[in-house]
């Protein structure tokens, strides 16, 4: 499944990258698929929930990102907003992002995100963090 493509893949999460690795699938094709599905961090949680090593160094993970969408003028989640990569403000999409680590170099999962919306939701980040980490521990 496309979730699982993500969770193998460290770096190039492009339709084109998956489409190169699929034998008789497009671009075309995935870019349609994507555009026409949905995915649940529910989904996600499930598939990463075998996948955990637990141990004494194991931590869970709690961060936001900001997607850069400087160029889209038509998304509804997109605004301006500081980027600790730009290290100022761009139009983008906040994801809140819940991430466990066996503690092992390189040895992370994502569990759950969330876009942080406010305006639409009124929810703020920290009640983002503290709703995925309660269904992480549910």
């Amino acid at each position: 499944t496309y979730i699982e493509y993500l969770l193998s893949t460290p770096r190039n999460y492009t339709c084109t990258h998956l489409a190169e690795h699929l034998s008789a699938v497009s671009h075309d094709q995935v870019n349609r698929f994507l555009r026409r599905s949905s995915f649940a961090p529910s989904q996600l949680r499930e598939l990463v929930m075998p996948l955990l090593t637990d141990s004494p160094d194991a931590f869970l993970l709690l961060d936001d990102s900001v997607q850069d969408k400087r160029y889209s003028r038509f998304i509804e989640v997109a605004k301006r907003q500081y980027s600790g990569n730009e290290h100022g403000l761009v139009t983008g999409i906040c994801l809140v992002n819940l991430v466990h680590s066996s503690g092992q170099a390189g040895d992370f999962l994502p569990l759950d995100y969330r876009v942080y919306a406010p305006e639409l939701d009124g929810v703020t980040k920290n009640e983002h963090f503290r709703a995925m980490f309660a269904q992480v521990l549910a």
